[in-house]
């Protein structure tokens, strides 16, 4: 539950893939952000901090998928990032699937706040630890995950699903990986015939 920070992190995101396909080692990544402040933070806690999270979520790319990014088009390294980020949260992958997914091939077609919540009540009834993040914490939550939803082109303006338009490409390297991934995306089964 440690992404309350930021958002999808879209540039930094790129520009750290691009640094590691260069050095090789995320260690010598994290470094050198650092020493010289390259997502230009104010300080060096909050440098620390969305340096670290991005790189967490970047982990979970193969090296394929992470050439791919620095790649692909615009569309394509959102819905790459938030394929990192469900890989990276369960949480997040579970709304992803339950939520997400489910409203958009139910043909519900709007996402909001009180989805969020019935979805985190359920979860809690499994994981009691969930009870004990604070209101204000749940709400971060929410908010941050909106606005990560919004960032990828998942949901509109008006919190209405965007359905996700992967290319062929895109399709191919999420298939090279985990073939269940596909299911983090608002797609319907047979959309995804037409897009292979």
């Amino acid at each position: 539950m440690s992404f309350t920070t930021g958002g999808l992190f879209h540039r930094e995101s790129a520009k750290l893939a691009v640094l590691y396909l260069n050095l090789g080692d995320w260690n010598s990544v994290h470094d050198k952000v650092i020493t010289e402040n390259l997502l230009q933070t104010r300080t060096l806690n909050t440098l620390k901090r969305v340096c670290s999270e991005i790189v967490s979520r970047l982990r979970t790319l193969s090296q394929g998928e992470l050439e791919f990014l620095v790649e692909g088009s615009h569309q394509e390294q959102a819905y790459l990032l938030w394929l990192a980020i469900c890989r990276r949260y369960k949480f997040i992958a579970d709304f992803a699937v339950e939520v997400l997914r489910e409203r958009y091939i139910t043909l519900k077609a709007d996402l909001t706040f009180d989805d969020f919540d019935s979805f985190f009540n359920r979860k809690s009834e499994w994981h009691l630890e969930l009870d004990e993040i604070t209101p204000a914490t749940r709400s971060k939550l929410r908010q941050v995950l909106f606005r990560i939803l919004h960032e990828a082109d998942l949901l509109t303006t008006n919190n209405m699903i965007n359905a996700a338009m992967l290319s062929p490409r895109l399709l191919e390297m999420i298939h090279q990986g985990n073939r269940r991934d596909v299911l983090y995306f608002p797609v319907f089964e047979s959309d995804l015939k037409g897009m292979a």
